[in-house]
């Protein structure tokens, strides 16, 4: 990643909800906090077995990294397993299956009390978190959230790669129009400078996140997962406070998302076609990149 200009995110062991306020939530800057789950349950339990052990026999939707394609329907699994299947296959071998858009604690109960909602003085969304779950090597592409909202990012089991992007570095991101995500060729761990040179102009943060470890990630950060090992995460969320961000979150919901799902649904693959030229020719056009 040292193509990249980036910066390590600050790391601390814990911190007040005052300072964690003041240091990092006003001025939108991330931390690694190491410590805020010790006194979760979740910090002794949450490891592959306990998770096989209580949701083994859910079946489960997988997603890989490949690109997004007109004939596949929006958020489709591209495969359907067993969760104790699902975590043999991760501990035998690297495997890209992720699990995203599946609510684990819906199905299985018992885990909504492994976790505590965390006095830090950001007012979190009080609704049912969803767990995240990678096999070694496996990528989450660069992408912001839909609603803008600041994340507190947990990881747990093994170790797990974060790069992330402020919101003003989003003309050097080669944002696909009318969505969320840059360019889906685009390697972030060896970029193509030569295809791709507004990438060389980014000003990003990269951190790893360990078990137990909690990124903060401000409002509206792009960010690019890496599961260095088998594991899994779960975040919490707070809605953006920033009026500029709330309009955004507002449209992406209530307008740019359905309009993408129309033409998709009139055009099929030569709108994602054009989607994805748009993005380099707009990114450069703007930038004055010949």
């Amino acid at each position: 990643m040292s193509s990249l200009n980036l910066k390590t995110i600050d790391r601390v062991g814990t911190i007040s909800k005052k300072d964690f306020i003041q240091q990092y939530v006003k001025p939108q800057i991330p931390v690694v906090i190491e410590r805020l789950t010790e006194d979760w349950p979740a910090y002794e339990k949450w490891h592959l077995n306990y998770i096989k052990e209580v949701a083994g026999e859910k079946i489960v939707p997988l997603y890989d990294d490949r690109p997004v394609r007109a004939e596949d329907g929006f958020n489709e699994a591209h495969a359907k397993m067993k969760m104790s299947d699902y975590i043999d296959l991760m501990e035998r071998e690297p495997t890209n299956y992720r699990i995203f858009l599946y609510n684990l604690m819906k199905e299985v109960p018992a885990i909504q009390n492994d976790y505590k909602w965390p006095d830090i003085g950001l007012r979190l969304v009080k609704q049912m978190p969803m767990l995240f779950f990678g096999g070694e090597n496996s990528k989450v592409f660069m992408h912001f959230d839909i609603d803008y909202s600041n994340i507190l990012h947990f990881h747990f089991h093994g170790e797990k790669q974060c790069v992330i992007f402020p919101p003003d570095q989003t003309p050097f991101m080669y944002k696909i129009p009318h969505s969320l995500i840059s360019r889906e060729d685009i390697d972030f761990d060896q970029p193509d400078f030569e295809k791709f040179p507004a990438l060389k102009q980014a000003q990003g943060y990269i951190c790893n996140l360990k078990h137990g470890e909690m990124l903060y990630m401000p409002e509206g950060y792009w960010h690019y997962m890496k599961y260095l090992t088998p594991g899994f995460s779960m975040s919490l969320r707070s809605f953006p406070k920033n009026p500029k961000f709330l309009i955004k979150a507002a449209y992406n919901l209530l307008i740019m998302r359905h309009y993408d799902n129309y033409k998709r649904k009139t055009k099929g693959q030569a709108w994602i076609d054009e989607k994805n030229e748009r993005a380099i020719t707009e990114t450069h056009k703007n930038l004055g990149i010949l």
